[in-house]
């Protein structure tokens, strides 16, 4: 019974950390119409510069405010001064970044080297916490309340905010929302540095679990379209779903059966379009 119970909780942190990194993509190219390639990029950038951060100041909450924030920057430069030239140009998104993932992934292999880093815990953070006969680290604990409370933010914010107004409507009729004042191409900007931001966020706290090698931008982006589709684009619950399901596929899986840990996954996302082709929460128009 121990192993069901610690091996589900450990799923669910998984699919957290999968949640914090699904969301930003979910909003930028469910909500925006925009195919971010780069998305990866952000996550192992906030990772490797979370690990440079940490080592020269020992501050894992300084890593945690201050690299993000530095991410969001360069997604709103990123956004501002190339995306924004070819919106609802896909092809010209794809090309484009496509070719940013692989700068910023030569420019990292050349910085940080080869090597795979793993980031510090928090001193606090380090120990475990035990209930019964099930002893669980606390660190795994803090990723799943952190996914938690992000996403009942996201949820708010969309559903619940005047903002969250401007910016679906914003997606739904660009034309009629400029028309009452509002500065859709700053919002959007906005939003894609949120998308950013999120995932440098993911990087960081996912580094102490998972890493930061080369290839994990791939890996993580991979993670995140499967969420995605899963959950139904721009739909931010149908992202906190989709990343549970996944997180607890992909452990279970890896521990039961781990020769086919790539098709526990791919399975179910195949499943689910053939029977759903908008996903479980889709909000395609």
């Amino acid at each position: 019974m121990d192993f069901w119970i610690v091996q589900s909780l450990n799923g669910i942190a998984f699919g957290m950390l999968l949640f914090l990194l699904a969301a930003g993509l979910s909003l930028v190219f469910g909500l925006m119409r925009i195919v971010n390639l780069t998305h990866g990029s952000f996550y192992l950038l906030g990772a490797y510069i979370g690990f440079t951060v940490i080592g020269r100041t020992g501050s894992f909450l300084l890593a945690v405010v201050v690299v993000p924030l530095g991410i969001a920057a360069l997604g709103l430069v990123m956004h501002r001064f190339l995306l924004r030239r070819f919106q609802g140009a896909e092809l010209s998104q794809v090309l484009l970044t496509f070719g940013a993932l692989f700068i910023f992934a030569d420019v990292s292999l050349w910085y940080w080297g080869g090597y795979s880093h793993v980031l510090s815990k928090p001193a606090f953070l380090a120990g475990s916490l035990t209930i019964g006969t099930i002893v669980f680290p606390a660190y795994r604990i803090f990723v799943i309340v952190t996914g938690v409370i992000i996403a009942l933010l996201f949820w708010l914010i969309l559903e619940r905010t005047t903002l969250g107004s401007m910016i679906r409507a914003g997606v739904d009729d660009e034309e009629m929302v400029r028309g009452l004042g509002i500065n859709t191409p700053r919002l959007f900007t906005a939003v894609f540095a949120l998308g950013a931001f999120l995932a440098a966020l993911s990087g960081i706290i996912g580094g102490p679990l998972v890493g930061a090698y080369p290839g994990a931008d791939f890996e993580v982006l991979l993670l995140a379209l499967v969420v995605v589709i899963i959950g139904g684009l721009g739909s931010i619950g149908g992202a906190f779903v989709g990343s549970l399901l996944v997180g607890l596929i992909d452990t279970f899986g890896r521990a039961l059966v781990p020769e086919l840990a790539m098709f526990t996954i791919f399975a179910p996302m195949a499943i689910i379009l053939a029977l759903r082709p908008r996903g479980l929460f889709g909000r395609i128009r």
